[in-house]
């Protein structure tokens, strides 16, 4: 008995000391690492790295830019059965221990002592917090401990929320994909909070080993993991075995989504990415900023879906210019080799590549990207003439064989009946910009055929001739200078030598014909190029040159010659329409814009767009013959719109009047009639009495053009080919650009009210002779009703026949 007692005492003294040099070690090994712990209080101010977002104005997304794919979510919009299934996955005891689990550590310790090596590492959610925000991840014990020591003092300083919040929105989840939110997005393309059980427990199984336990890579082995965990869930009593055999019976339908776009606008998002990389750095990628354009989802859509429906069509009519390529079939006998040919090329606009497997006299067998074999039947390639030139094409086909042959590339899309139809990559290019002519916002953008094929933006980089788009800013100017929307021109033939010009210059109209002396209105509406000419000389080359600048062409972009008055300046089709809108909306210059708002990751409103805006009852600055800065020339370019730092409540600045009010209607109504009865007559199709607008066509069809609008949209349209050259015989801008233009003015328009601008005061409507632009004589049958400033009404009235019979008539031409 007292040989026990002595060795209890011992016992009990020796237990006591290594307890007492246990805790000395452990005091000492925590004062000594102490000092290189980091301070967990930066916890609570932690900032993810999250990525850049653009918005349409309508809250679509439009783009992600940055390295990591993040949406963080607050402990709030975590779905319990998510926790759950997180702790059946890495850490049962999460709610009830004090940031480590003795249990888990031994059972880790025991794995080192009888294997010689780290097993697992018995880690706490909480101690992974402290790996994944403090540590790397190195496996040595000095690591390992001080993982420790962070995890006990992030359990004093944190809540067990704040705790799970930071891990859920921090771990990498595979696929660039950081937190849960995200996940839920890139695997099954909906938030965290519409998952179903099954689905949050695959999620709960990815941070053990995110590529492993991969449900896109490796679904197998990750339906092993969710059901494990399921499994768990039961057995904590989590779940009931119904919701167990309902998840466990969950075929998983997993796959890659891309970050859930519901916009393709990348011209766009370009823009946007470009001008704020020039105010706010590397950080734009990284500090979760949200950005809100101008433009509407639907609007933008049309925009995209007309312009290409376009471009389609003038490839077409110019024929087929073969196949991308053709493969040795005999050499890649195996589909799956094919199969890796094929995918070289990607698919751009919905033009998807196909391998032409086998081709009969009415049809051809194909292999598609996605391994699917497919038919392409003699409807879907009858259109496809040969391409000889952009002047003509060669004899129809009589068969399928006369089109394609086994081995060829080729490209297909749905038709309207959704068989397939033989498609090409157009050669031929474009763009359509739409502005509220009111403040500037542009509500569509779209800067070529596909922005994955070719990234220049042809709507804001693309400097060309405007041929006849020009001509309603000279014509304003006239109506400025005391021409009359009756005054009479000659169109008559003209030969200038002109040093500018190098030697004698012959100038036409496009139809090769004259008309003789007709009114201003007539000649505007029917593009008359030597009517436009003698208005210039009229006017005097610089003064009609520094009129036409008020609407925000760059000086150095308009030659000082009469070459001008055709359309020989240089300028994007976004300043077309800035120019445009100041006739739209009465005679203001506004500036284009794209950004609406910005905000940070906290939701706060770090900008806030604050556009020159129209006020017609303000007292607009007024800009004389003087140059305009021309906007969005570069989409490097910051925006010009001001911005008030994080406040709406700044004061709106007034665009400035760069026409006269009576000036404005007048040019308005004059351009009304190129629609009722000019070149652009195919937009009658859209019913509308509001519109006006101008074609465009350049010397030999290089740029065709079709600018128009009503009080509430203005829209341009440009066609060509990057390296200028003629688009063909029969293409103007009343065959390439307007049909565009109707197309998406059509959408666009639906259900604005039809609004043609009425007359201001001091314009009044007079009945006059069509021919001579006086006063109509009483009782003239073929009198026309015609506009004019009331101090600009023709004090002459016009000679009826029996006059004219009488006395030979007066000159009528107005100056030349």
């Amino acid at each position: 008995m007292r040989i026990l007692s002595r060795l209890f005492k011992w016992t009990l003294t020796l237990s006591l000391i290594g307890v007492f040099l246990g805790a000395a070690t452990l005091a000492g090994v925590y004062y000594y690492f102490s000092p290189q712990l980091p301070d967990v209080q930066t916890l609570r101010d932690v900032k993810f790295q999250t990525p850049l977002r653009i918005f349409s104005a309508d809250d679509k997304l439009i783009a992600e830019f940055g390295e990591k794919k993040r949406v963080p979510v607050s402990y709030e919009q975590i779905p319990t059965d998510f926790v759950y299934a997180l702790q059946a996955a890495e850490d049962a005891r999460f709610f009830e221990h004090f940031g480590i689990d003795i249990k888990g550590l031994s059972r880790a310790a025991f794995q080192l002592a009888s294997t010689g090596s780290i097993q697992s590492g018995g880690s706490t959610i909480t101690m992974q917090v402290a790996k994944n925000f403090f540590l790397t991840r190195e496996q040595t014990f000095k690591r390992k401990f001080i993982e420790i020591l962070l995890a006990l003092q992030i359990e004093t300083k944190l809540s067990k929320q704040e705790i799970m919040e930071l891990y859920v929105n921090q771990i990498y989840l595979g696929h660039r994909t950081y937190g849960i939110e995200a996940a839920a997005n890139t695997y099954y393309g909906s938030s965290i909070d519409q998952l179903n059980l099954a689905q949050l427990a695959m999620i709960a199984g990815l941070p053990k080993a995110p590529s492993a336990f991969n449900p896109i890579t490796n679904s197998t082995r990750a339906t092993t993991r969710r059901d494990w965990i399921l499994g768990r869930m039961l057995e904590l009593g989590y779940i009931d075995s119904t919701r167990h055999a309902e998840a466990i019976a969950f075929v998983d339908n997993a796959r890659y989504h891309r970050s859930d776009i519901e916009l393709d606008a990348p011209y766009i998002a370009e823009m946007v990415r470009q001008q704020l990389f020039e105010r706010y750095g590397e950080a734009l990628y990284t500090d979760g900023y949200r950005v809100w354009t101008t433009v509407y989802s639907h609007q933008q859509q049309e925009a995209t879906d007309a312009l290409r429906r376009g471009l389609l069509a003038y490839t077409d009519r110019h024929g087929y210019h073969g196949a991308e390529a053709s493969l040795d079939l005999d050499s890649l006998s195996s589909e799956a080799d094919q199969l890796n040919q094929l995918r070289q090329y990607p698919t751009f606009a919905g033009l998807e590549p196909a391998l032409v497997k086998s081709v009969t006299n009415n049809s051809a067998q194909l292999l598609l990207g996605s391994g699917e074999p497919a038919e392409l039947k003699w409807d879907g390639i009858k259109w496809a003439r040969p391409f000889r030139s952009v002047h003509w094409t060669g004899p129809a086909p009589q068969k399928a064989t006369d089109v394609l042959s086994a081995g060829d590339i080729i490209r297909v899309m749905p038709d309207t009946d959704g068989t397939l139809r033989l498609t090409q990559m157009p050669q031929v290019q474009g763009a359509l910009v739409a502005l509220n002519p009111q403040d500037g916002a542009i509500r569509s953008l779209v800067g070529g055929f596909s922005f994955y094929h070719n990234k220049f933006n042809r709507a804001t980089q693309a400097y060309r001739q405007p041929g006849s788009s020009i001509k309603p800013f000279l014509y304003t100017a006239a109506l400025e200078n005391g021409f009359t929307p009756a005054s009479i021109i000659n169109d008559a033939p003209i030969v200038f030598h002109d040093v500018s010009l190098e030697g004698n210059w012959r100038p036409e109209n496009d139809n090769g014909e004259f008309n003789g002396p007709m009114r201003l209105r007539e000649a505007l509406y029917r593009s008359r190029n030597l009517v436009s000419i003698r208005i210039m000389r009229a006017l005097g080359i610089e003064q009609a040159r520094e009129y036409m600048l008020r609407f925000g062409f760059e000086p150095d972009k308009l030659p000082a010659n009469l070459s001008l008055s055709l359309g020989s300046a240089s300028a994007t089709p976004l300043q077309i329409a800035r120019g445009y809108a100041a006739i739209a909306n009465g005679g203001y210059l506004v500036e284009p814009y794209l950004i609406d708002r910005i905000e940070n990751a906290e939701g706060e409103v770090l900008e806030q767009a604050n556009p020159v805006t129209v006020c017609h009852n303000c007292d607009a600055p007024n800009i004389e013959a003087t140059t305009a800065t021309a906007v969005l020339t570069d989409t490097s370019e910051p925006m010009p719109a001001a911005a008030s730092q994080g406040s709406t409540n700044a004061p709106t600045p007034v665009a400035p009047r760069v026409i006269s009010e009576r000036n404005a209607f007048l040019i308005y109504d004059v351009m009304r009639d190129v629609i009722t009865r000019g070149t652009g007559t195919r937009a009658r199709v859209l019913e509308r009495s509001d519109l006006a607008g101008k074609t465009g066509t350049t010397n030999e069809q290089k740029d065709t053009w079709f600018s128009g609008f009503s009080p509430d949209l203005v829209t341009t349209v440009w066609v060509g080919f990057d390296q200028p050259s003629p688009l063909g015989r029969g293409e103007y801008g009343s065959s390439t650009a307007l049909p565009i233009w109707i197309d998406y003015m059509e959408e666009a328009l639906a259900g604005l009210p039809d609004r043609p601008p009425a007359a201001p005061e001091g314009v009044v409507r007079i009945a006059i002779d069509p021919a001579s632009g006086l006063r109509a004589w009483p009782g003239q049958d073929n009198a026309i009703g015609e506009y004019f400033r009331t101090e600009d009404v023709p004090s002459e009235t016009a000679r009826s026949p029996e006059q004219q019979m009488q006395a030979p008539p007066t000159e009528a031409i107005f100056g030349y």
